[in-house]
Parts: C-alpha cells; structure tokens; sequence
C-alpha cells in the first residue's frame, strides 16, 4: 500500500521538527556544560595563579633565610648575640644603665 504524498510530506515535517527539537536540545545542553566548564576554567587559572604567587614569596622567604644563615656564621652576630642574651662586654666597654622610673 502506497503512502499518499501529502502524508510523506506531513511525515517528513514531523521528522525534522523532531530532529531539530534533539538537536537543539542537546546544543543546549553542550552550551550549559561549557559554561560551566569555563566557570571552572577561570577558578583554576586564579588558584594557579595565587599559586605561583604563594611559590615566589617563598623563593623570597628561602633567600632571606639563606642570608640570614650566613649572618650568624658572622663574628658579629655572635658578638651581637652575647651583648644582647649573655650580657657580655668587651674589655675596656662601659655599660650605662637608665635608673628605673617609679
């Protein structure tokens, strides 16, 4: 039995309202998921970035450190050191101490 030719073309309008209705349904949803896959893209760059920030001023902290260290191999850090901890004086140094105030 033949299908009459106004009912193909009723069939075949169907077919592409059906298909264009998937079709633009699942752009849809590729739009969403890629909005929120670049949402979280652009999360990710921050926290690199605040990263990398947090990792250059602890390459700052590590040479100050490192300089730091090299100070107190110094005879004057340690000179330093016994004046302000030990009390020690040279030979020959006065020491001047202020009255307590009451």
């Amino acid at each position: 039995m033949k299908v009459p030719a106004y009912q193909r073309k009723k069939q075949n309008k169907l077919a592409c309202f059906c298909i264009s209705l998937v079709v633009a349904m699942l752009l849809g949803i590729v739009a969403v998921d890629g909005m929120r896959l670049l949402k979280r893209y652009h999360s990710y760059q921050d926290k690199a970035a605040e990263i990398r920030s947090e990792i250059e001023a602890e390459h700052q902290r590590t040479a100050e450190l490192e300089e730091f260290e090299k100070y107190t191999h110094t005879k004057k850090y340690a000179e330093e050191v016994a004046k302000e901890k030990l009390g020690l004086i040279h030979e020959g140094e006065i020491i001047f101490k202020p009255e307590n105030q009451e």
